[in-house]
């Protein structure tokens, strides 16, 4: 329909002024819930070690009045360690683009780094439960040093599927990863029971959203299919999801996690695991030929795994 004849409208005015929000609209995730859970240690070297140790297996255990003691020899405990892998995100941002007016944010550079940090951390949590990777240590001076993620330690309390393989634990081989099957609370049974035989007293499960969704479909105890989406007459609400499993062997949260393997359910205790820092976040200024400001942050850490038998995983999942 065409404007009236003789109206000064806004297409041919000039002069308008832009009407644009002074707010930057981002819903991108930045929680790392395996990070965030875990401990946080120092590390001295590139190598980070630590020990382990288990006590004898529960034996028949009677002798006679006036038996002869035999010295038996104490078993030495078990050294392993992880490497320290640098992960780092730069930005360069030029002279005038931090000096002119702009929307949403006061300084282009601030803004910027606030967005790398953010970044920096998603990576890292990848590299601990997103990837299957195995530790790296440098052969050359060209060598790119990987920590071992998660997948490379629990090799103990776990269901797998019939041609999965585990790799050589201690970070040492990434797994082989079977046929994936769908998640089924059998399955998840199976690696708790596990858990509690070798002592493991596990707290969470972690697992990718699509597995959170499956997690809330589980019978449980006496149920009936689909009872976890049940409907709240009285306070006019659908319920569909499922935040708790109560377990033979006790309560157990459950956490999802948007940035680890849709393949992997973990069976967490964060007492057992954590990150050790050789080089903490830090930022650092970096010589730049042009008109501008560059930066980096920088982070050199490790996937610390305590002792794996106080963790499980159901894998192959799909």
């Amino acid at each position: 329909m065409a404007q009236p004849t003789g109206v000064y409208v806004t297409f041919s005015s000039k002069g308008l002024r832009e009407d644009l929000e002074n707010v930057i609209y981002d819903i991108s995730p930045t929680d790392t819930p395996f990070m965030s859970m875990g401990s946080r240690s120092d590390a001295i070297a590139v190598n980070h070690e630590w020990q382990t140790d288990a006590l004898a297996a529960a034996a028949n255990n009677h002798h006679e009045e006036g038996a002869t003691l035999t010295a038996a020899e104490p078993t030495a405990t078990t050294r392993v360690g992880n490497i320290c892998q640098i992960s780092l995100k730069t930005t360069l941002v030029s002279g005038t683009l931090d000096a002119v007016s702009k929307a949403g944010r006061k300084e282009e550079l601030a803004y910027q780094m606030s967005k790398r940090s953010k970044e920096l951390k998603r990576d890292m949590e990848r590299a601990m439960v997103g990837v299957n990777q195995a530790k790296a240590a440098m052969a050359a001076d060209s060598t790119v040093r990987k920590l071992g993620s998660l997948t490379t330690w629990v090799n103990t309390n776990i269901s797998k599927a019939s041609d999965g393989a585990n790799g050589a634990g201690a970070g040492a081989a990434a797994r082989t990863d079977g046929t994936a099957r769908t998640f089924t609370e059998a399955l998840l049974k199976a690696a708790i029971l596990s858990s509690y035989d070798e002592g493991a007293d596990i707290k969470y499960l972690m697992m990718a959203p699509a597995q959170k969704q499956t997690f809330s479909s589980f019978v449980g105890v006496g149920g009936a299919s689909g009872v976890s989406n049940f409907n709240d007459v009285t306070d006019q609400r659908i319920i569909g999801g499922m935040d708790v499993y109560v377990s033979d062997f006790g309560e157990m949260a459950v956490v999802p996690n948007r940035f680890q393997r849709s393949r992997d359910v973990w069976l967490l205790d964060p007492e057992y695991y954590g990150v050790a820092y050789l080089r903490p976040f830090f930022q650092r200024e970096v010589a730049s030929t042009s008109d501008g400001e560059q930066r980096a942050i920088i982070a050199e850490y490790t996937l610390v795994c305590k002792n794996e038998k106080a963790l499980g995983a159901v894998y192959d999942l799909s």
